[in-house]
């Protein structure tokens, strides 16, 4: 379901994918309960129920995504006849799928070892923390709403030699994704008490949660910085920097709360630890996009201009759109229909 859908948006078609999770999740919010208590016509499976209406909508995605890859209407035809196994392709998949792994991983991890700090202060501190942490998780569908076309423009600017227009895109989605995540993370740290309520009453969860919403949310901004030019590198092909970011944020977020906890004993200066982390993978990424990183190596001053400007590293015949065998898209011109992202 998710590899169509990717093979879709980078066609440059974000509505279709879009309006068949949009109609599945319609479906799938009343299917679910109907089949597990058994409304009306359909049987009560129990918690089974829940498991089918999932895979039935999972089965019923893929099947429209087929039908329409393969009915004639997107602009890519493929063909189960001309299907080769090609190491090149396998390796310019896995060179950004793999290092996009980790960085998921490296994310992940850190909520976890967030976790684990939490649990020295008791079961509240934990619910408290897990409920708040809880709102970051749901920054990443936001933000994905804007890197899902930034891979595909920022990918297809650069095979088409645009590197001017490539950079463009990344930094004007990530300059919306730092506004949209920025203000829920100040909304979250001046209203705490709105967002933790709706799972649990118990003052101590509530102010454990307040403590990590008023400390960590005000730098969510530099969380939507950092996710934003991690979709906008996968385009580029280039996540060496997205991984270091999200390296650099575990193990401050790590180190510095444990020595936090063992120095002070503090669950304040904990959440502190992380807000560093946060602000660490940001400017990481952001550095890094404008020093040039997409294009070779790191240049001084670091700006869009400088980027622009390398001479040496990755030309447009090192693009993974070219080493698949494949042209270069071509020059952006007028579109219309499933191309008019790209005006």
């Amino acid at each position: 379901f998710n590899s169509l859908a990717a093979v879709l948006r980078g066609t440059g078609n974000m509505a279709f994918p879009a309006a068949v999770t949009c109609v599945g999740v319609v479906i799938l919010v009343p299917a679910s309960p109907a089949l597990i208590f058994g409304w009306g016509p359909f049987p009560a499976l129990g918690i089974a129920g829940g498991a089918v209406a999932l895979l039935s909508y999972y089965v019923l995605g893929c099947l429209a995504f087929v039908a329409y890859l393969w009915g004639g209407r997107s602009v890519l035809h493929p063909s189960l006849r001309a299907v080769r196994f090609r190491w090149p392709l396998f390796r310019d998949i896995l060179r950004v799928g793999a290092v996009a792994a980790l960085v998921t991983v490296t994310t992940n991890l850190t909520i976890i070892i967030g976790t684990a700090f939490a649990g020295e202060f008791g079961p509240a501190a934990i619910a408290g923390y897990g409920t708040g942490a809880r709102l970051e998780y749901l920054l990443v569908p936001l933000v994905f709403g804007l890197g899902g076309p930034l891979v595909a423009i920022v990918g297809t600017s650069i095979g088409a030699g645009e590197r001017e227009r490539a950079l463009r895109t990344a930094w004007i989605g990530a300059a919306i994704a730092f506004i949209l995540t920025e203000a829920i993370g100040l909304c979250a740290a001046a209203f705490p008490t709105a967002w933790l309520s709706l799972f649990d009453t118990d003052p101590r969860m509530i102010e454990a949660g307040a403590r990590y919403l008023r400390t960590v949310g005000p730098f969510y901004g530099m969380f939507g910085l950092a996710l934003s030019l991690y979709f906008a590198s996968q385009g580029a092909g280039r996540l060496l920097w997205p991984l270091l970011g999200a390296v650099a944020r575990l193990l401050i977020a790590a180190l510095a709360g444990w020595l936090a906890l063992r120095w002070s004993g503090e669950l304040l200066h904990v959440f502190f630890a992380q807000s560093v982390g946060l602000v660490a993978a940001g400017l990481i990424n952001a550095a890094a996009v404008a020093g040039g990183a997409w294009f070779g190596s790191l240049t001084w001053p670091w700006s869009a201009a400088a980027a622009l400007q390398v001479g040496v590293g990755m030309t447009i015949t090192d693009h993974p759109l070219h080493r698949s065998g494949r042209a270069a898209f071509p020059h952006p011109a007028p579109a219309s229909g499933n191309d008019a992202h790209a005006a």
